[in-house]
């Protein structure tokens, strides 16, 4: 499911993190295997907190409970999200380029990953630059951290040794502040390790579709 304003998902202006996980719960079975990647990551752990019934296991892939930089918390610093945002108004298509380029910075297969990327992103209608500003201005602000201290069904979080979005270092740290859930690194992975280690990633969402 593309996120609102995203892709295939047309018809969307910027939304709160609250909205879109309402968006997308319209397009959804009545019960699943929740997978977010990146953003996607939080708007699942937002439909986790708010409809729990209808959240089989959740799955985070590079996603961060809190993507922006915090007293001793590692993230994007927020200077750098709001030259992101700059950026789009100045320059939309290179912006989005840029961006990326940086998902699959890193990775031994970076230039093979970052076609791969583009050309799937590429193919699809681009979002408009409000509902990209929006998705920054969530990632700007929201924290999850302390919210899903509270679930208790099984949770699974995939991460790239190489992230240049996510730090490695809020692994641990999650670890200790969740553990109820699983995590996973790719050891030379960035951003996408769904496509830059393809094989690994679906056998580690096999074995979690069997257990529950």
């Amino acid at each position: 499911v593309d996120l609102p304003g995203f892709g295939r998902s047309r018809g969307f202006g910027a939304l709160s993190l609250a909205d879109m996980a309402e968006a997308v719960l319209q397009q959804a079975p009545d019960k699943a295997i929740w997978l977010g990647w990146s953003l996607g990551g939080l708007v699942a752990s937002q439909i986790v907190l708010t409809h729990p019934e209808r959240v089989q296991a959740l799955v985070t892939v590079a996603s961060s409970p809190c993507f922006s930089a915090r007293d001793e918390w590692p993230g994007i610093k927020p200077d750098v999200l709001a030259g992101f945002q700059q950026q789009l108004s100045d320059d939309f298509q290179r912006t989005v380029e840029r961006f990326l380029a940086l998902q699959t910075m890193g990775t031994e297969t970076a230039r093979q990953d970052a076609r791969a990327l583009k050309k799937t992103v590429l193919a699809l209608p681009m979002p408009e630059v409000d509902v990209l500003n929006g998705g920054l201005e969530i990632l700007k602000t929201v924290d999850l951290r302390q919210p899903l201290q509270n679930v208790s069904m099984p949770f699974l979080r995939l991460y790239g040794y190489l992230d240049g979005l996510v730090p490695r270092k809020v692994v641990p740290m999650l670890d200790k502040l969740w553990p109820h859930s699983e995590s996973y690194i790719f050891a030379k992975a960035a951003h996408a390790p769904f496509i830059s280690h393809p094989v690994e990633f679906c056998h580690l969402l096999v074995a979690l579709k069997q257990r529950v």
